[in-house]
């Protein structure tokens, strides 16, 4: 019987959460044994039986082989030798190093948006769901580097079927942040609105008229355009810009300078919500400074 010594149908098999990060800033100096030796080995989200617990562990070693070679430079060898699992027996639980890959994305997606659906159930006030969804995208990352590195350099290897989950759970993921953001987009306008309105009241007659000129004007130019789309597009921008922010974090990321993920959270957040040179850094609400860590 192979090593893991449970069969059971590798499609119904659980990847586990990857591995906790080191400082990506530096170079990779041990080799994927040593450093999967240093590191605990992965526990399942959903089960604790025998097989969950060594799959874990497998995936630990595949994602420490993955970061180091790459998907490509990596083989099945690679694995066998850093897990200590027979060529044979790998191949028995894992028909390719891909299945391999396609485990570490699915865990790492499914569990990102679970927890994610877990804290926005205590959060009603929109701002703060957004920076829930900030805070959580990067405790998650920050405590798993490595796999965050492999998941955004093999984003497009997975093929066929696999591919297509990954997809449709990484939409899914992408349509969780357009809702939240539209919903603060939503709010805010409401805000705005019932403002411009109460200020309209101290206007003078001629500015009044002059802005009326230039309100028929932008009409017009809203006209041209289906109702709603302006704003969806806005929104989509906004969406792929904040993970511009959020998703290339290992590539510079000290924990010695750039603090924690908390900390982190609060100044990414203040910047995608507020501007860089925002009014409010000169209020009573700023944030305080980033603290940074002694060495």
């Amino acid at each position: 019987m192979p090593p893991l010594g449970l069969k059971r149908n590798t499609a119904q098999g659980r990847a586990h959460q990857a591995v906790a990060g080191a400082d990506v800033s530096a170079h990779v100096t041990e080799s994927p044994s040593a450093q999967s030796r240093s590191m605990p080995p992965l526990t399942p989200p959903h089960g604790d039986t025998r097989f969950d617990r060594r799959l874990g562990e497998i995936l630990t070693h595949a994602t420490a082989v993955f970061y180091e070679k790459g998907y490509e430079g990596a083989s099945m060898r690679d694995l066998s030798r850093v897990s200590g699992m027979s060529l044979a027996g790998l191949y028995y639980y894992f028909e390719s190093k891909e299945k391999l890959l396609y485990l570490i994305q699915k865990e790492t997606f499914t569990t990102i948006i679970q927890r994610l659906r877990e804290r926005l159930q205590a959060v009603v006030d929109p701002e703060a769901r957004v920076r829930v969804f900030i805070s959580n995208h990067l405790e998650y990352f920050l405590a798993n580097m490595q796999a965050m590195k492999v998941l955004s350099h093999e984003a497009d290897v997975l093929k066929s079927g696999y591919g297509k989950e990954i997809q449709d759970i990484k939409r899914e993921y992408y349509r969780i942040c357009f809702g939240l953001i539209e919903d603060l987009r939503r709010r805010e306008k409401g805000v705005g609105s019932a403002a411009a309105s109460n200020g309209s009241r101290a206007v003078s007659a001629r500015v009044s008229a002059r802005n009326s000129v230039r309100g028929e004007q932008s009409a017009i130019a809203r006209a041209a355009q289906p109702a709603g789309d302006h704003e969806r597009d806005e929104t989509r921008i906004a969406v792929l810009s904040l993970f511009g922010m959020i998703n290339w974090i290992y590539t510079w990321h000290n924990p010695l300078m750039d603090g924690d993920a908390g900390e982190l959270a609060r100044v990414m957040g203040d910047t995608f919500l507020r501007g860089l040179f925002s009014p409010c850094t000169n209020t009573a609400k700023a944030s305080k400074p980033l603290q940074r860590r002694s060495i």
